[in-house]
């Protein structure tokens, strides 16, 4: 039996490989919402990550200048990756993308259960290799996306990879909530994700404490409402909170109030 989390990564990798298929070099140069990161770029961190996550070596290359947008040591090691491979074309980027997920894949499905529950170091600090692989896909998924809206081919709001990535983002509202909002004791709060992924999450505060409830109440303190690309993109860091609300792609009921501030502190990525 194959494990969920591998396939949901080999479908991810697979939907950037027929992607990115037959751009051209001005698509490849595109900028995305990543701040300096171009299309390109895009394929290249992934590519690089992957690589390292094989036992590969960090790239013997400085750069030229201290990229702005690399605030901490992961930030910078990222941007060193994307940075040897910018005197590459897209192709060549692609090419090497193809063959590295190809040979990962394969390794990953020849993994025993016990393979994927050792213990590893994640972004998120320690875990299982399992829960670094989930935190692949949903990595791999946002830049996808990423991807979609620079070339403006939007996609992939329905598959196994955005249900995974919304999955990842209710991870993190507790968090966003109680402590990065500071929703007072009592306050309970739904988000409601609509769309070809749709899914719900209901968070209550107490004691000091937000805490995922079983179901939703019938009355919380706050609803917020919005599709499966506005959720992920917003909590992603990939959209100013008051545009998305000027948009008209959040709708808040209830307490306004506590909506907005929940909305400007959503951005839960390092």
């Amino acid at each position: 039996m194959r494990e969920p989390v591998i396939e949901t990564l080999g479908a991810v990798w697979h939907s950037i490989s027929e992607l990115c298929d037959d751009f051209d070099e001005q698509q490849w140069s595109a900028p995305t919402e990543c701040p300096g990161w171009s299309v390109q770029d895009q394929v290249s961190h992934l590519v690089g990550s992957e690589s390292i996550f094989m036992g590969q070596p960090m790239p013997e290359h400085s750069l030229a200048a201290p990229a702005p947008h690399a605030r901490n040591p992961m930030g910078e090691r990222n941007e060193v990756i994307v940075d040897y491979r910018r005197s590459r074309s897209g192709r060549e980027v692609l090419e090497e993308f193809r063959a590295v997920t190809s040979e990962r894949l394969a390794q990953l499905r020849a993994m025993s259960p016990d393979d994927l529950a050792a213990e590893t170091m994640t972004p998120v600090g320690p875990g299982t290799l399992r829960d670094l692989l989930a935190i692949r896909a949903f990595d791999a998924w946002v830049h996808e996306q990423d991807i979609r809206r620079a070339v403006g081919r939007p996609g992939e709001l329905g598959g196994v990879g955005a249900a995974h990535s919304v999955q990842r983002c209710f991870l993190a509202m507790p968090f966003v909530v109680g402590k990065k909002a500071g929703a007072p004791d009592g306050s309970s709060v739904v988000f409601d994700v609509t769309g070809e992924s749709p899914a719900t999450l209901a968070v209550l505060v107490a004691d000091g404490r937000a805490t995922v409830l079983d179901r939703s109440p019938a009355d919380p303190t706050v609803r917020l409402t919005m599709d499966v690309e506005a959720f992920t993109r917003l909590g992603c860091g990939r959209w100013e909170p008051q545009d998305a609300i000027d948009s008209g792609a959040v709708r808040i009921e209830g307490d306004r109030a506590l909506g907005e501030r929940i909305l400007q502190q959503i951005n839960f990525m390092i």
